[in-house]
């Protein structure tokens, strides 16, 4: 037995049809379960608590594989897992399925804004002061995100040494379930031409694939604007060996420390009321606990256990279990810079559908018509509002959190529409500038501490500058002209307005907008693609491809997938 850490987002920084069965069993799943398929309870539903005896029921005795983190990988992985062996999952966070927040596309910013204890969002900020969220939700990231669907290029597949076979037949099993052709709205037209117009070329059409040019990119939202998340990859499953837990927060992991090498045993989890329990492997030789938890989560996780940095482990008397040095170190975040184009068209809410990839490894998208309204629910981060002057011009490590909760309580009903336009937005792919992540304490519901030191390398800067040029270009082109019907502004004036807006907690150089390099550093913000650029299609990917992967490497070819 072994712990198998299952870290996507780390891994992307590192160099047999079953479609009719599963609509089948939806529909089934559907009639009977409130939570749309059978196999999905709460958590309080596990019978045994670590304060008494182990529950003799068969059900709740031992698995061949625990999976921590019914995410974006974790799902089509625990799918795949359980055609052959016994399955139980484990996920904080509820199901997206009866979410409007999650589920349609309107609510995209709603969702993300909203800051209570259930939310499929938990926000946090950075140390460097940029807003941030991680999913709480069955399906993960793929509830909370823009939808945008694109493959990995395949010399990035080449260079983490997968096997492309093997990929090539795993991308397919996500897209045939939840994936689809986006309706370009006239806004994301008018970015296309604009972008063919200033050179980012060929135009490559609708395509899922990675390549140099401007393309339209698959969406996980369907043609009504319902969003299809990771979690509706779990129709794939046997039902009857797998075992889906929600609001079942993993404490720690469960080691015998009595031999020459620590070996897992299990995990402890607490469920929706606070009760512990034990869930525990079986005895079947090649049985794991799966850590999925995401790139802040896993190693947040890892270091509750008893496995990171000595000292850091020390620190907060957790008993040593392995010494790693490397645990929680190398966090990376994909860093993202916006203009805000004002326009006298209505505009009509779209997620990013048209890209250009650039060959300097920046690429250019737009988000459109989402704002804050008096509608909305509380918020005090993100993108979407224009309510941030307090913190402008506050350095971030002398923000002190009561300070910054009396902010959110004074301004919960000030929030309105920020502007009618859109966000055009540059990133970077492929960020050299590292940080690290830490504990802040030893409560599994508290956020870690994440440094991830946006542009500290001077060639990530320099992109920056650059991109920033090409948006410029993009947004004073004469097909965006002629679409939003505004006068022609010139790059001051456009960045002027952006570098004001409420985008994060960073220090602001307001008077030195002719300034690039400080316009990238003062509007920077995150666009939640950690350790990877649009990394959604490719985690999803890995979630098949792992699973096949174990199954074959521990069946051959009884496998059967």
């Amino acid at each position: 037995m072994a712990l198998k850490l299952f870290l996507f987002a780390l891994l992307l920084c590192l160099p047999t049809s079953l479609s009719s069965t599963a609509s089948k069993g939806k529909e089934e799943k559907l009639k009977f379960n409130p939570y749309r398929y059978t196999f999905i309870d709460k958590a309080s539903s596990f019978s045994s608590s670590s304060s008494s005896s182990f529950s003799s029921n068969r059900r709740d005795s031992s698995y061949d594989y625990i999976v921590i983190g019914g995410g974006t990988a974790g799902c089509p992985l625990a799918a795949t897992l359980s055609r052959n062996f016994s399955v139980l999952v484990l996920e904080r966070g509820g199901v997206p399925f009866t979410n409007a927040n999650v589920s349609f596309l309107r609510n995209f910013h709603i969702g993300l804004a909203d800051t209570s204890a259930s939310s499929a969002s938990q926000p946090f900020v950075s140390t460097d002061g940029v807003y941030n969220a991680r999913a709480r939700v069955l399906g993960g990231g793929s509830c909370i995100n823009a939808g945008f669907y694109s493959r990995a290029d395949p010399a990035f597949v080449k260079r983490a040494g997968w096997d492309p076979k093997l990929v090539n037949e795993s991308y397919p099993w996500v897209e045939r379930e939840i994936v689809h052709q986006p309706k370009l709205t006239l806004w994301q037209k008018a970015l296309r031409d604009s972008l063919l117009e200033v050179g980012v070329r060929p135009f490559n059409g609708f395509t899922y694939d990675h390549v140099s040019g401007t393309k339209i990119g698959g969406t996980i939202f369907d043609r009504f604007g319902r969003r299809h998340t990771a979690a509706e990859l779990l129709g794939y499953a046997n039902s009857q060996k797998l075992r889906v837990l929600i609001y079942a927060t993993v404490q720690k992991i469960v080691f015998d420390t009595s031999g020459p090498m620590p070996r897992v045993t299990g995990v402890i989890f607490k469920d929706e009321k606070g009760n512990q329990h034990q869930a525990l492997l079986s005895n079947r030789k090649g049985s794991e606990v799966i850590l999925s938890s995401g790139a802040m989560g896993s190693p947040q996780m890892l270091m509750l256990s008893g496995i990171g940095p000595k000292k850091e482990l020390q620190r907060l008397k957790i008993p040593l279990v392995l010494e790693n040095e490397h645990v929680g170190k190398g966090m990376a975040d994909n860093p993202m810079n916006t203009i805000l184009v004002p326009s006298k068209q209505p505009i009509e809410q779209s997620l990013i559908q048209t890209v250009g990839i650039t060959k300097m490894g920046v690429y250019v998208e737009a988000s459109t018509g989402f704002g804050q309204s008096p509608e909305s629910i509380y918020t005090h981060y993100g993108i979407m509002s224009d309510k941030n002057e307090l913190f402008s011009t506050i350095p971030a490590k002398e923000r002190r959190p009561e300070a910054t909760q009396a902010y959110v309580t004074r301004n919960k009903y000030q929030l309105h529409e920020a502007f009618n336009g859109s966000f055009i937005l540059e990133k970077l792919a492929y960020p050299i500038s590292r940080g690290h992540l830490s504990l802040v304490n030893t409560n599994v519901d508290d956020n870690p501490s994440v440094t991830f030191n946006y542009f500290s390398h001077p060639k990530d800067l320099q992109r920056c500058v650059e991109a920033i040029r090409l948006v410029a270009k993009v947004v004073t082109s004469k097909r965006f002209v002629n679409y939003t019907q505004c006068e022609k502004q010139n790059v001051h004036e456009m960045l002027s307005g952006s570098v004001k807006a409420n985008i994060n907690l960073r220090p602001k150089q307001v008077n030195d907008t002719k300034s690039m390099a400080q316009f990238c550093k003062d509007t920077v913000v995150t666009i939640w693609h950690y350790h990877g650029t649009n990394p959604q299609a490719t985690v999803m990917m890995m979630g098949r491809y792992m699973g096949v992967k174990i199954l074959r490497e521990r069946l051959g070819n009884k496998a059967g997938v």
